[in-house]
This record gives structure tokens, C-alpha cells and sequence, in this order.
């Protein structure tokens, strides 16, 4: 059995559902920030923004385990994450607990060194357990769940804010969320993951400025956009045709 053949049945394994560990108290306290991991168990880390894109994880945990793609229930996606900055910046996403809400996401194995690594870069975050029975594997299979841990970057209350005119909604982020959706959709052959990545994202907004840097052969720095265009346009015309182009009128 080959390396990428063994992660995924790993993956797999841990999104079965059982609840022997959560049940056994073997999980931090839902909302302990940043609770220090098990040494003894695998680390999972479930990514549901820029972590969705390969690049701009391996940019963060290089020798990361392939991503898979699942559904978390219990959390409400939207662009109400703000950074900590006094300067002009950008809204991005985050999640917040909604017993009511789900979204879709990827999750990947990490170690120690990864994990410390991902807590640094979501410094406006705090890193919170997943319980097993919260995550369903999208690829069809499900296994007996292993002794692992599995978290993701829930918002601080204190970075909580709608997109305006000092923090918009950038494209170059968008592109980044949508490219790390459209990876999965064409790797996994899930004709509606893309679209899922939109109706499960909330918070949508006016204030939302098109940064890349060449908007008028964007394809040359980001080779999706056309894709890209066509999904937003589609799924939320209503922002779409209100996009700004960075520095114009």
C-alpha cells in the first residue's frame, strides 16, 4: 500500500464517527483555545479558507498528509474575520459555533512542528477540537475511528467584524478559498463542492475590491479565474457585479 493510499484510509478512518474518545473525555473542553495536543495521537488539522488550497498550506506544513474532503457540522463559515492590524487591511473568513450550520472543508494530518506552525500563521484564531461525530468523510468510504485528534480555527470574539471600506472583502483571498474548493471538486470528482463552498459561506458583502494585480489578464497570475469569475457570477451576482477594481473608481 502506497503513502498517499495509507493517509487517506487514515483520514477516512477518523471521520467514521465513533465517539469512544469524546465520550471517554479524551478531547480538550469544546472552545479550550489553542489546548496543548496528545503526543501520543495523530493530529489532523481541518482547513476551511486559505488552508484549502494546497500552495497556501504547504507554504505553512510542507510535509502535511494529502488533504480529503469532508463536511463539519456545527459551525457557521462567513467574512467576519478581522486581523490584528491598526493599518488598512482586509476581512477574511472565519467560523464561529452554529449548532444549525455546517460547511464543507478539507482535513490533512500534521505533526507537532505543523501544528505550532498553523498556530502561528491563525494568530487571530484560537485552535478548537473536533469531535469525531462532527466530521463525514465526502469520499463514500467510512472506517472504525483511530486515536486521533482532529481541530480547526474557530474566531477570537475580539476579531468579529463585517466587511467595510477599511476591511474589504479582497479577491486575491477569494481566489485562494475558491482555487483550494475547485482543487477538491476536480481531484475527488465532486460536481458541487465549489458551489457548497459559496451557499455555506455567509457574510457576504459589497465592500469587495478585485487586488490582483493584473485584473485584466488575471489568468496570468492566477490560472483559475476564469473559473472563478464564472462560479461567483453565477452563485452571487448580486456582489459579484458590485466588485471594484483596487485603486479605480
Amino acid at each position: 500500500m502506497n503513502a498517499i493510499r495509507r493517509q487517506r484510509l487514515a483520514i477516512l478512518v477518523l471521520t467514521s464517527g465513533l465517539v469512544a474518545c469524546a465520550t471517554a473525555g479524551g478531547l480538550p473542553a469544546p472552545g479550550e483555545c489553542n489546548a496543548a495536543p496528545d503526543a501520543s495521537r495523530s493530529q489532523y488539522i481541518i482547513g476551511y479558507g486559505s488552508l484549502m488550497q494546497e500552495e497556501s498550506r504547504k507554504r505553512t506544513s510542507p510535509r502535511a498528509g494529502p488533504a480529503h474532503p469532508v463536511e463539519i457540522k456545527g459551525y457557521r463559515r462567513g467574512w467576519f474575520a478581522r486581523p490584528e492590524t491598526v493599518s488598512f487591511s482586509t476581512t477574511f473568513l472565519g467560523i464561529r459555533p452554529d449548532r444549525d450550520s455546517h460547511l464543507n472543508a478539507v482535513i490533512y494530518q500534521v505533526d507537532a512542528a505543523e501544528l505550532r506552525a498553523t498556530d502561528k500563521r491563525e494568530a487571530s484564531y484560537c485552535r478548537e477540537s473536533v469531535a469525531s461525530p462532527d466530521i463525514k468523510a465526502l469520499e463514500g468510504n467510512s472506517f472504525p475511528a483511530p486515536d486521533g485528534q482532529a481541530w480547526i480555527y474557530v474566531n477570537k470574539p475580539d476579531r468579529v467584524g463585517a466587511p467595510d471600506s477599511r476591511y474589504p472583502i479582497v479577491q486575491s483571498y477569494v481566489d485562494i478559498f475558491l482555487s483550494g474548493c475547485l482543487e477538491q471538486e476536480q481531484r475527488f470528482g465532486l460536481p458541487e463542492f465549489s458551489r457548497e463552498c459559496l451557499s455555506t459561506t455567509s457574510d457576504w458583502s459589497e465592500h469587495w475590491v478585485n487586488d490582483r494585480i493584473h485584473p485584466r489578464r488575471p489568468f496570468v497570475h492566477q490560472p483559475r479565474a476564469g473559473q472563478i469569475d464564472n462560479l461567483l457570477a453565477r452563485q452571487l451576482p448580486e456582489y459579484f457585479s458590485h466588485i471594484r477594481i483596487e485603486g479605480g473608481s
